[in-house]
């Protein structure tokens, strides 16, 4: 019969390879997160741990490793659309290994650890379980990272960029810990990027298979390149659907977009609001109900796709649905612009209309 979750085994294998991170700068107050060994050279981090590293310091972080050991690194790739970041290091202590990110989004109900520095605190866990996968969480910015995961693990300020762990495929969370001890680096995995607390017993992350899509790009060339449909969305929901006149609630509704509203090589935007049971909703823009043949039924599904399978200046198919008539665009996608990074309020605010 299985037994509890060997955690005290997680933390002593994992926990050579969890960093809490220091920043200080000129123009902005110091801050603490946390971070993870990814690869020989480099560490994982939230953008918005990074941020904090001033220009005039050339984005170097002070690093506390759990021997104690301190080294200095230097923020070479961030992404603040998705809250990634790497930190180049040299010389990693030599227990400090890589972890491996999983290749698939943990499930509901899954054990699950946080490791990290919350409050200054180093070398922390928390442990608790996946409550929730394929959310999505906005930003200051108007965007919304898809695919992010929920857990009842406590995250608090300082978890930022740390590593949610799971028990690797094959080790079941009843093992007694031995297989663990014997090879630590199949024997967990990384299940999240730690991000937010949202209220009590409910903390963020961002999913691995996003990391996985982004952390290479910032390795290799310190940015991601975003596709951008240069549209904004609504959810269909029944009142959305039934104040335009559609049949079922299904896909999202093109709230505005960019391009000439008479070339059928643009989507349409909505043409203006409707009064529904006392709010105000959009209406007359067409509905977005599949890219590539995949069904979309909410922007949840249309942002991890674009995320994840696409990139700027490719062509793809999207499936419309325009005054009642289904149409397949062929779009070319755009580059997102920028963020700027010296321009933007708490990152946990947002649209409440994502921008696609």
């Amino acid at each position: 019969m299985p037994t509890h979750p060997d955690f005290e085994a997680l933390y002593r294998d994992v926990i050579p390879s969890v960093v809490s991170v220091y920043v200080g700068g000129r123009r902005r107050p110091g801050g603490a997160g946390s971070a993870f060994v990814y690869d020989d050279r480099h560490l994982v981090t939230n953008e918005h741990v990074s941020r904090l590293a001033d220009a005039e310091d050339a984005g170097r972080v002070e690093l506390r490793f759990a021997d104690g050991s301190w080294r200095v690194g230097e923020v070479v790739g961030a992404d603040a659309y998705t809250d990634l970041a790497v930190v180049a290091v040299d010389d990693l202590p030599g227990d400090a290994a890589a972890l491996p990110l999983a290749t698939e989004n943990p499930a509901p109900g899954r054990s699950v650890a946080a490791l990290g520095n919350p409050l200054g605190l180093d070398g922390s866990i928390s442990a608790g379980i996946v409550s929730g996968a394929n959310r999505s969480l906005p930003t200051s910015n108007g965007f919304a990272i898809p695919d992010v995961v929920q857990t009842d693990a406590p995250i608090n300020p300082g978890n930022s960029g740390g590593p949610l762990v799971g028990f690797a495929a094959g080790e079941s969370d009843g093992d007694d810990g031995d297989a663990a001890a014997d090879d630590a680096e199949f024997a967990y995995e990384v299940v999240g990027v730690n991000r937010a607390k949202q209220g009590d017993n409910i903390g963020f992350a961002v999913s691995p298979v996003i990391a996985d899509r982004i952390l290479p790009a910032l390795v290799a060339d310190g940015r991601y390149r975003h596709s951008y449909l240069r549209a904004r969305t609504l959810d269909v929901t029944p009142s959305v659907a039934e104040a335009n006149g559609l049949d079922a609630p299904h896909g999202v509704l093109v709230v505005d977009a960019a391009g000439a509203d008479g070339d059928e090589g643009f989507l349409h935007g909505c043409r203006g609001t409707a009064d529904y049971r006392g709010a105000s909703v959009p209406v007359g823009g067409d509905v977005l109900v599949a890219i590539e043949g995949n069904p979309v039924r909410t922007h949840e599904e249309l942002m991890r796709y674009l995320i994840t399978e696409t990139r700027p200046g490719e062509p793809v198919a999207v499936g419309i649905v325009r005054e009642g008539d289904p149409l397949t665009l062929v779009v070319e996608l755009d580059e997102r612009p920028a963020v700027d990074r010296d321009d933007r309020t708490d990152r946990d605010g947002g649209s409440r209309i994502p921008v696609e």
